[in-house]
């Protein structure tokens, strides 16, 4: 069972039975005051915010000292009960605690390969790489008529040849959400649309209409309206962007390195069935 299933008991119990507040805050609190001695060993305020930190959100609703007294309640009946467990954990306790040794370790190396302040130079030498030095990328403004099949886009084209108006085509015809709005898309770059519907835009002069476009929606009549060049955002907008990807990087570049000089043998998950990790039934004793 898990901490935060266990501390439900905990709280409810504080609840019931409207235990004081904690003793008067200090000034300034010390993650390593004693909060509570059980057979020697000691419970600190340290113990206790690390385990508030762990509860879900909703706990926050609770009255502070209701949640400081069964918080404090929970890590006495915990030592309590650690203390005076005899025995072997079972297999598979045992393996969870390896699990999250192992992931707390780990997640302690990320945060100081990933948390450190970054070079301003090195912010600005992404900045320039990723936006002020690279090719401007084009917009289009397009509209589009969606139907069924492509004998019903040959004919809608056939009627705009003739002079009709796309717009009305598009709301009396087109199957799509934009037909109420006369098939007009607004703008958009490279990776929005399909490929197939984005290509054939790409592939057409301002004003002009292209021939029928089939994707997995049906059969498109596009026309191209306008472009324009996007323009490049200011460093400030796109800085948590940049620094969220160096700081990656950074953590890549650190698990290559230890990938490389480390001996990692995986011979050991040959032949084992993938589907193998659900039978949990391995671990019972």
């Amino acid at each position: 069972m898990s901490l935060r299933k266990q501390l439900f008991p905990a709280i409810a119990l504080v609840a019931a039975t409207a235990l004081s507040a904690p003793a008067t805050a200090q000034d300034s609190p010390d993650p390593d005051t004693v909060m509570a001695t059980v057979n020697g060993t000691d419970i600190t305020l340290g113990h206790m915010i690390a385990l508030r930190a762990s509860l879900p959100a909703q706990y926050g609703q609770l009255p502070p000292e209701m949640l400081f007294d069964g918080i404090l309640d929970q890590l006495v009946q915990q030592t309590l009960l650690m203390q005076n467990f005899e025995g072997e954990l079972s297999r598979r306790n045992a393996l969870v605690l390896d699990n999250e040794r192992r992931a707390i370790f780990a997640t302690e190396a990320i945060d100081r390969v990933m948390g450190g302040d970054l070079d301003e130079a090195e912010i600005q030498a992404a900045y320039d790489a990723q936006y002020a030095s690279a090719e401007q990328e084009t917009e289009y403004k397009a509209a589009h008529i969606l139907v069924e099949t492509e004998k019903t886009a040959r004919d809608l084209i056939a009627q705009l040849d003739d002079g009709a108006d796309f717009a009305a085509l598009a709301r009396e015809h087109s199957t799509g959400p934009s037909g109420s709005n006369g098939g007009d898309l607004g703008w958009f770059g490279p990776g929005v649309m399909v490929e197939s519907f984005f290509d054939a835009v790409a592939s057409l002069d301002t004003g002009e209409v292209s021939d029928p476009v089939q994707t997995q929606f049906g059969w498109h009549v596009i026309k191209l309206n306008d472009t324009r060049l996007k323009e490049t955002p200011p460093l400030d907008e796109v800085r948590g962007e940049i620094e969220e990807s160096l700081r990656q990087a950074a953590f890549d570049a650190h698990i290559a390195k230890l990938t490389a000089a480390a001996s990692i043998d995986r011979n050991g998950a040959d032949g084992i069935a993938p589907e193998t990790i659900n039978q949990t039934d391995l671990l019972e004793n």
